[in-house]
């Protein structure tokens, strides 16, 4: 399973991005809230956390990055256990094996109690939204309001996939740092050196990762390789898709390991059709109008609390037809 950025010590995400956020701290000028933007995967909440730690007194660690912290500082072991007293992270719920739609106004309702009372042990509070993207209006206003009556002692970091789809009110009240995408030969040596793998293998993960550290990690370990030579099989092998295997797979995406696993399987099949389109040829306009859609249907399943199982049979049934008429 991938580590949640609570557990991530040896990432950094960008190092331009927690230059800027340090100097920002070392000056006195310290703002209370910042947006962090760019793409999902490109490690915004790893940051988050990252931040979180240094301001919160954990000792640093200069071999892990700018903002690198010693992990088995306090600080650190309370963030990861989720009980540091200074610090707020604010994320969808899981309830029922499903996890919710949005962050909800209660969720949000939290944050003025939470600033409103002194640091029980750091010079600071923190509270973290992952992702503001999650925010329902209700939330959204919420937060605006402890934007618009910033804390004395607190510091907000949100993390933000599409800054667009926010309210103008709340990007304006917020200083913006952008994750830019990693080369692929930055993502090839995370993969050489963070997991191990050969310099053939890294290469060709970075190669389908589309610049995102998060999307490499998620696609390694011996779940995702499966993952990833089940969606090849389904995209490329001749005949309808073997029923009984998808029906079993259909039954595993309940929970929250199931969300991660119709995740992962999801990124799979996404890459599969992009090389099968990228490869022209017959058909290559349907395999690339199914990709688009599979792009987006994570994120739908998500907002919509649909079925994981009925979407990905749905995804299939589609993949079926494209694959009959290139027959």
């Amino acid at each position: 399973m991938t580590k949640h950025p609570r557990d991530r010590f040896d990432l950094t995400p960008d190092v331009e991005a927690e230059v800027a956020f340090l100097d920002a701290l070392d000056r006195g000028r310290l703002h209370h809230a910042w947006l962090l933007c760019g793409p999902e995967g490109r490690g915004k909440a790893t940051f988050a956390h990252r931040a979180a730690r240094r301001l919160l007194g954990a000792a640093p660690d200069p071999s892990r990055g700018p903002l690198g912290a010693r992990r088995d500082d306090p600080v650190s072991r309370l963030i990861s256990a989720q009980s540091h007293p200074d610090l707020l992270v604010l994320e969808r719920v899981v309830e029922g094996g499903r996890t919710k739609r949005n962050i909800s106004v209660d969720q949000a309702r939290e944050l003025p109690e939470f600033f409103s009372k002194s640091p029980a042990q750091a010079g600071r509070r923190v509270a973290i939204i992952d992702a503001a993207d999650d925010l329902n209006a209700n939330a959204a206003n919420a937060i605006l309001k402890t934007l618009e009556e910033p804390p004395a002692s607190g510091v907000l970091l949100l993390v933000c996939h599409a800054p667009g789809r926010l309210l103008p009110t709340i990007r304006s009240r917020c200083r913006r740092l952008v994750f830019k995408p990693w080369t692929e030969t930055a993502i090839a040596e995370l993969l050489r050196n963070g997991v191990g793998l050969d310099r053939g293998e890294a290469q060709a993960v970075a190669a389908s990762a589309g610049g995102s550290p998060g999307a490499a990690l998620a696609a390694v370990g011996d779940e995702a390789r499966a993952g990833g030579e089940l969606a090849r099989r389904w995209v490329e092998g001749a005949g309808p898709l073997d029923r009984s295997e998808r029906l079993a797979l259909q039954g595993t995406l309940r929970g929250q390991e199931g969300a991660a696993r119709f995740e992962d399987i999801m990124h799979h099949l996404a890459t599969a059709v992009r090389d099968r389109a990228l490869a022209g040829g017959h058909g290559a306009s349907d395999w690339a109008d199914l990709w688009t859609r599979l792009t987006d249907l994570p994120g739908r399943a998500a907002g919509l609390n649909l079925d994981r199982g009925e979407v990905l049979a749905s995804a299939l049934n589609d993949l079926e037809r494209i694959k009959a008429r290139a027959c």
